[in-house]
């Protein structure tokens, strides 16, 4: 668990990005945030975001965020029975795997906004749908598949569509030429 911060403000207001990543399955969330959110507000995030999909965590480990290492926030993990660790200073491999997310999450953004010509929190979603969905060599398989059991169905990569079986050809062009372009980005980062 850990923040983008500095990022250019959204027509939605906001400057960052909140990332949480699975040791196990290396799925990740990108939930756009404020860096003045208060405590709260980043609590019912975290419920509605992370518990609502996923359950209550066993552990998280994040980085040593003033928010994070809160006495609410401590408080709210022990009520929830949610075990705490945050990383040490010098030492890279205690959370190397939200530190190389975040680099990956920075340079798939990064191509966005030169390839499309937006906002960052427009396309965070395809991101996110992008990342879920690229082959992992340490799973063997991508995050999707290690989260849910089975490939993505999605006709984002139909190879044909066909006007008469699909509403909104149109729109899944579209977007299925962005999440490739996010796709090749994300090769190569």
């Amino acid at each position: 668990m850990d923040f983008v911060t500095g990022l250019p403000m959204t027509p939605k207001n906001n400057d960052a990005i909140l990332v949480l990543v699975d040791k196990l399955t290396k799925s990740a969330h990108f939930i756009p945030a404020r860096t003045d959110y208060s405590l709260d507000r980043l609590a019912d995030l975290y419920i509605s975001e992370i518990v609502r999909l996923h359950g209550v965590p066993l552990s998280i480990f994040s980085y040593r965020d003033l928010r994070f290492t809160s006495r609410f926030w401590k408080k709210l993990q022990e009520a929830l029975d949610t075990k705490l660790s945050f990383s040490i200073a010098f030492h890279p491999q205690t959370d190397g795997q939200s530190k190389r997310m975040i680099q990956i999450l920075e340079d798939m953004l990064r191509c966005c906004i030169l390839e499309f010509q937006g906002s960052w929190e427009k396309y965070l979603s395809l991101v996110e749908f992008a990342y879920k969905n690229s082959f992992q060599t340490s799973l063997k398989m991508t995050p999707y598949e290690a989260l849910y059991g089975r490939k993505c169905r999605t006709q984002l990569y139909w190879t044909e569509l066909k006007e008469n079986q699909i509403h909104g050809v149109d729109l899944i062009k579209e977007t299925e030429e962005k999440v490739k372009v996010i796709r090749d980005c994300l090769k190569a980062a």
